[in-house]
């Protein structure tokens, strides 16, 4: 009896064992399938930095460095779940901030759609939408550019002027082969409003914004028109931008013509897509230079990392072989740099973040 009452508790005692284990790994399978939070509400599923083993005695410094450098909202996603949100400053979750250029992907997911849509092609001429004559340049040389080298930043008009009217869209080089920073971006805007008949804000909202839940508005800025929102609306993009287009079942935008904006989109600067900046490449070139930069354009990011990045560090960072998506709101680290798209935050930054994530 004594040996049959033994042999019981011991099945008893590996069954626990066994369901215990099986339940772990559920709660693992779980924390690994990507998550989309939901629109219209504050919910959203967390994760602890503890369970993803991260260093939590690093987590301090990256905060002390973040707010040393004027941020206001930081948040880390993991597989679409919240591991850091953090506010400084008297922001808040619901505080609204300027994505700066950062905002220009946003453009991209739109033209992306246009073109599935059948409403645009980005290799047309932009003259093709918008008319001859929206430059100041010959009908000939004007008729050179297209959408696709307004994406790449490949229209070859003068970079020096800030302002995008008529007067200032002037030729320095053929489109195609000079590569500068340029706010005549803001043109593909109108592209997509001309080939859809209607706002562009309202093309945009009908087709990203109000698919994803997002909050926020485009206002008119000094120089071109800037998106606004709170942090999570900006983690939302980012996880649309994680998951090459798609939200949760739905295709948003093309996944070739994704996976096209975030690879090189010319041989003058590898370092640039479709307005995504792009780590890893063997050089870079920055905004208002000519100078070609050797070695990656984060050194301590990840090499993979492809990036929404506008002046003031505004920042969307993605890594996707660690189904991540890191996001930056604030003021400039650098207030005399406070106009460029990238500075030497990103690297200090990402020094901080891989004493916590490695």
């Amino acid at each position: 009896m004594h040996t049959k009452y033994f042999t019981f508790l011991l099945a008893l005692l590996l069954f626990l064992v066994g369901c215990s284990k099986n339940d772990d790994r559920i709660s693992s399978n779980i924390s690994e399938t990507m998550y989309f939070p939901e629109n219209n509400t504050d919910t959203w599923e967390t994760m602890s930095p503890a369970s993803l083993e991260w260093n939590e005695n690093a987590i301090p410094v990256l905060n002390q460095y973040l707010i040393d450098n004027n941020t206001k909202s930081f948040m880390i996603l993991v597989n679409g779940r919240i591991v850091m949100e953090e506010y400084y400053n008297d922001h808040t979750a619901t505080s609204s901030w300027q994505w700066n250029s950062a905002g220009k992907t946003l453009v991209t997911a739109t033209v992306g759609i246009a073109q599935q849509e059948g409403i645009l092609t980005i290799k047309n001429k932009v003259s093709d939408y918008l008319g001859t004559g929206w430059t100041s340049e010959s009908i000939i040389k004007e008729n050179l550019i297209t959408s696709k080298n307004l994406l790449s930043m490949t229209s070859g008009m003068d970079d020096s002027k800030n302002w995008v009217i008529k007067s200032n869209l002037t030729y320095v080089a053929d489109a195609g082969t000079r590569w500068a920073y340029h706010n005549v971006f803001q043109k593909l805007m109108d592209v997509v409003a001309a080939s859809s008949n209607q706002e562009f804000e309202s093309y945009f909202n009908t087709k990203i914004k109000d698919k994803i839940g997002m909050d926020g508005n485009w206002d008119d800025g000094i120089i071109f028109k800037i998106y606004h929102s709170n942090t999570r609306s900006m983690a939302r993009f980012g996880l649309l931008s994680l998951n090459q287009g798609k939200w949760k079942k739905e295709q948003i935008v093309n996944e070739s013509f994704f996976n096209e904006s975030i690879n090189s989109s010319q041989d003058i600067n590898p370092s640039y897509g479709y307005l995504w900046w792009l780590n890893g490449k063997t050089s870079y070139m920055l905004s208002g230079s000519q100078t070609v930069n050797s070695g990656y354009l984060v050194p301590n990011a990840p090499a993979e990392m492809y990036a929404a990045m506008g002046a003031q560090d505004q920042r969307i960072y993605i890594i996707p072989s660690k189904n991540i998506v890191i996001i930056r709101m604030g003021d400039s680290a650098d207030p005399e740099n406070r106009n460029a798209a990238l500075s030497n935050f990103d690297n200090y930054l990402w020094e901080k973040i891989n004493d916590v994530i490695n």
